[in-house]
Formats: structure tokens, C-alpha cells, sequence
């Protein structure tokens, strides 16, 4: 399992805009190939950042299968616009 993780810093008065957004997008990611969960959380000190945790069954699930998809194009439709800065994607690995 690899975890995705993205901070995102929304354009401050959108926030409400975002996860309205938010709500329709999440159906897309959650029907791709490898995907398995997704938790969206909301900085307390700073109510226009949140971050996305998505676990995936593997790395390329999320950079060719998802990234490379017609989906992905909506999903970007969707949520890009409220970027204030794009986000900063990493991908984690379990430590054994």
C-alpha cells in the first residue's frame, strides 16, 4: 500500500467553494483502478489549508493510472482552480 500525501492551500474565502467541489470529485477518485481510501482533513491553525491522504495499492495506481486518465481531467476541472499555490504531492511507503 502507498499513501499519497497533498497539502492544499485553497485561495482564502473559497474554502466553502472547495468542498462543495470537493464532494463531486471524491466519487471520481474513489472508482479508480487501486484506489482504496481517502481521508480529507482541515488544518485547525490555518482553515484555508487542508490535506489529502489517498492510499493507493501501489505507486503507479496514482501517477500513470489516475494522473494518466480522462478522470483525472475532470478531478482537475474541479479542484485546480482553488489552488492558491499547487499542492505539494508525496508518496509514502510502510516501514517495515
Amino acid at each position: 500500500m502507498i499513501l499519497e500525501v497533498a497539502i492544499l492551500n485553497i485561495i482564502p474565502g473559497r474554502e466553502d467553494e472547495f468542498l462543495k467541489a470537493f464532494s463531486q470529485a471524491k466519487e471520481i477518485i474513489s472508482k479508480m483502478a487501486g484506489y482504496i481510501s481517502h481521508q480529507l482533513k482541515r488544518c485547525i491553525e490555518n482553515i484555508s489549508q487542508f490535506i489529502l491522504l489517498v492510499e493507493w495499492e501501489k505507486l503507479t495506481d496514482h501517477t500513470e493510472g489516475f494522473r494518466g486518465s480522462k478522470e483525472y481531467q475532470e478531478w482537475k476541472r474541479l479542484l485546480h482552480h482553488f489552488y492558491d499555490t499547487f499542492p505539494t504531492v508525496e508518496h509514502y511507503a510502510e516501514v517495515k
